[in-house]
């Protein structure tokens, strides 16, 4: 009689899921951003996402081929996903040779210094698009107009640099303008609308559940709702002012497309819920006070450095143990 006992490594429950997969998905939802911004900002957009994708995969190619010298992995379509992320952090005018350099920055110190996929602590894309923020100020902060709208009141400055500065209340911009994305901003900012249609998606594909973006989205609205409470408690400023912070900026993009990444968010659900926590309270802590505008990319980067801590003390419980 046949041993019918098969002892073989974990994992021993598997899914038709690949990395190729989950990154088809990835691009998928980002395609209805990609399109508006198109729209809004013209051709530079493609131009743009393109030298960046390209850039990505060549610098991985390369590292991989030349210094690591394993496998070369670039057909999982992670670089085009580091590719499109990094150039939806960028303004669409900004120079190409910047967008080469941000390219490498994800990929060669973001990714590949640590191993590559699923070995990084912090986001590939955010790494490269805070150095370019520190390095580069200007180019980083100079947005174009949209190809088409009226918007003197912003002077081609962001939503959040009007309300920040004073010059305009959380209304400066209505909720139809917020969700369509007819404003200044970078290539990935300016979209709410194809955002949540992109987040959708993956839940339907379950690529990501909705604890992290929704837990981070609920911190900011709730954070930016008691700080209007204290400033006098206006009626309309109590819901424009959350409502403001949620759909302006990169709340919908990092909390849908960076917050969620496998690799640098925790494993628990309890865990994703204080990791989400930690990012929409470090992002108003930056909005309402900090130098910046824009505090999404910096919260995320140093709840990603606090997830190891996170693991270590929420843990899923035992099989077997109730």
């Amino acid at each position: 009689m046949a041993n019918k006992l098969v002892v073989a490594p974990a994992p021993h429950v598997q899914t038709t899921q690949s990395t190729n997969v989950i990154m088809r998905d990835v691009i998928i939802a980002l395609l209805p951003a990609l399109a508006v911004s198109t729209v809004v900002f013209g051709l530079n957009v493609l131009l743009v996402t393109a030298l960046s994708v390209a850039c990505c995969v060549l610098f991985e190619y390369l590292i991989q081929r030349f210094l690591v010298q394993g496998p070369v992995t670039v057909g999982n379509l992670s670089a085009v996903v580091t590719g499109v992320l990094l150039a939806f952090n960028l303004p669409a005018t900004i120079p190409w040779w910047i967008v080469v350099i941000g390219a490498f920055v994800a990929i060669a110190i973001g990714k590949m210094t640590f191993g590559g996929l699923g070995k990084n602590p912090f986001n590939p894309a955010l790494v490269g698009r805070v150095f370019l923020l520190i390095a580069y100020p200007v180019q980083m902060t100079t947005f174009p107009m949209p190809v088409s709208g009226s918007f003197d009141a912003l002077s081609g400055a962001t939503p959040l640099a009007v309300v920040k500065h004073g010059a305009a209340g959380p209304d400066v911009l209505g909720v139809q303008e917020l969700l369509l994305g007819n404003m200044p901003g970078s290539m990935g900012e300016v979209a709410a609308l194809a955002l949540l249609c992109g987040f959708v998606y993956l839940l339907w594909r379950r690529v990501i559940t909705w604890h992290i973006p929704v837990t981070v989205l609920v911190t900011m609205a709730l954070f930016a709702f008691v700080v209007a409470l204290c400033r006098g408690g206006e009626p309309t400023l109590l819901w424009q002012l959350p409502l403001f912070h949620v759909l302006a900026g990169g709340a919908l993009l990092g909390s849908i497309f960076m917050a969620t990444d496998y690799a640098t968010s925790p494993m628990t659900v309890k865990g994703g819920v204080i990791f989400a926590v930690g990012i929409g309270v470090i992002t108003m802590l930056i909005r309402l006070w900090g130098a910046y505008p824009e505090g999404m990319s910096f919260a995320i980067l140093i709840m990603n450095a606090v997830v190891p801590l996170i693991n270590k003390y929420v843990k899923p419980a035992r099989f077997g143990v109730k």
